[in-house]
């Protein structure tokens, strides 16, 4: 029996995923890896404990399975990681990931210029700290001596393929993440290229989305034993997490959104075409073939209930105890109300000094408030996001993905904010089987995905007009008090 492996490069963890040839999950595996944060501002990881998570999770997967045929490995992977390679093509940096602000003052100045929105206009990546284009900059300015010591600037899946295949390679997708790549031609932009002090020979080569490796004998010496039960197998570079989370969950059709509340948060759309916003305040990203997704990444998703679980409220309970809590208050939280930056935020703000506030504490609120507002301001972002992409295409429903669809009330929250039906996929694991989607393109294997219904979350009324409220309060709140960050 053939099956097909998607492995998905998180912020958090590897995961490999193996379904059949009609969808289903045979086997998964997931490896967490440390976030490190090693002066203020700074996010990065471990480049090798990454690669060492996939060939575990990959190995693991094998051993599950034993007496099935492999057909392919499809990769998703997070967006917006750099890291600096030497000219022995070691890591001169860790992998510095979205989270990394260490270019936020750079991104201000930036912005503001007329070459700043000329360039978001030619990329489709919002001028932001997040982008490897702003990082670049940083290094060129603040770590001139890593920089002029750098051969190759690449992120986290072209160090894993060239681990693996000698090669340094990039798809559209991740290319078109980078603010590096003209999002219409999907050739490096060379006017930015200059800006940042860099040459496209410095750069990975671009491949589609269906691009295909495989493993060469000769060259496994250096990576574990393992490796060579996948000799034969065809290794896809396939997309992006956030396209392919899209595209795994159904989100590709006309009318459909897609909403991702993992760490961070995250609403698209699947367009035909190229497009950016004249307000500079959402992406435009490839995804595969002819399609592209506009939308909007928030730094702050699930990383708040984390947050306020172990750092303020220090409470050692369960994560679904913790969270049904909230289940105990009202819509609206009693009027209590957070501004859930604890990260600086993304969209729909692009203010890297951004910063939480809870707004309106009352003697009256407990823990299960604080909660529920928590739960609350995060949805009410990806609702200051989503309506930003409902100026520009008719959304009718949405499609929900990430951590969060495991709380029913919070996947509640989401239909009640946007007054729209909110499907949840059967299968969780959408980027990993979106990239098995590629992968199965790549090689012409006809999709006979037979994936069952998901669960769908009607809206209530009278909570909407009670969260549109607190959510317009919360855009005021922010216009008060941003410039005390």
């Amino acid at each position: 029996m053939d099956y097909y492996i998607g492995i998905d490069l998180g912020t958090t963890s590897a995961k490999a995923v193996a379904f059949s040839a009609k969808g289903h999950v045979l086997a998964q595996h997931a490896i967490g890896y440390p976030l490190l944060h090693p002066q203020e501002k700074r996010s990065e990881q471990e480049p090798d404990k990454i690669l060492q998570a996939a060939i575990d999770c990959l190995n693991n997967i094998a051993i599950q399975l034993p007496g099935y045929h492999l057909a392919l490995i499809s990769f998703s992977a997070a967006m917006h990681s750099l890291i600096l390679m030497d000219e022995k093509n070691n890591p001169l940096t860790n992998c510095i990931i979205w989270a990394d602000n260490r270019a936020s003052d750079l991104a201000v100045r930036l912005k503001e210029t007329e070459a700043g929105k000329n360039f978001y206009h030619a990329t489709g990546v919002p001028i932001h700290a997040m982008s490897p284009f702003c990082k670049l900059c940083w290094f060129k300015e603040n770590e001139p001596e890593i920089f002029g010591r750098a051969v190759k600037f690449i992120g986290i899946k072209e160090f894993i393929f060239f681990r693996l295949f000698g090669k340094y390679v990039v798809d559209t997708a991740v290319a078109s993440a980078t603010g590096l790549l003209n999002t219409n031609l999907l050739q490096w932009e060379e006017n930015i290229l200059a800006y940042a002090g860099i040459d496209k020979k410095q750069l990975s080569i671009i491949v589609a989305t269906t691009h295909i490796e495989k493993l060469q004998l000769g060259m496994t010496g250096n990576l574990p034993t393992r490796l060579h039960v996948f000799k034969q197998t065809p290794f896809i570079i396939g997309s992006s997490d956030g396209g392919l989370a899209n595209l795994g969950s159904g989100a590709t059709v006309a009318g459909s959104m897609a909403i991702t509340i993992g760490t961070s948060s995250a609403v698209r759309v699947v367009i035909q075409q190229a497009i950016t916003d004249k307000q500079l305040r959402t992406f435009c990203y490839h995804l595969s073939g002819a399609q592209y997704i506009i939308g909007g990444a928030s730094s702050n998703g699930a990383i708040v209930l984390q947050w306020l679980k172990e750092n303020i409220l220090q409470n050692k309970s369960a994560y679904d105890v913790f969270v049904s809590m909230a289940e105990t208050v009202a819509a609206g939280s009693d009027n209590l109300l957070l501004l859930p930056y604890i990260l600086g935020e993304r969209a729909p703000l692009w203010n890297s000094d951004a910063r939480g506030v809870y707004w309106g504490l009352d003697i009256k609120h407990t823990d299960a408030h604080m909660i529920r507002a928590a739960m609350e301001a995060v949805v009410y972002n990806t609702y200051c996001i989503g309506k930003i992409l409902m100026e520009k295409t008719n959304v009718t429903i949405i499609y929900a993905n990430g951590g969060f669809t495991d709380s029913n009330l919070w996947v509640q929250m989401l239909a009640d904010m946007f007054n729209l039906p909110v499907v949840v996929p059967a299968i969780e694991e959408t980027s990993a089987l979106g990239a098995v989607m590629i992968g199965m393109q790549a090689l012409d294997i006809a999709n006979t995905f037979d994936l069952p219904n998901g669960k769908i979350y009607q809206p209530d009324l009278r909570n909407h007009r009670i969260y549109l409220r607190q959510c317009e309060k919360m855009e005021r709140l922010y216009e008060l008090v941003k410039g005390e960050f």
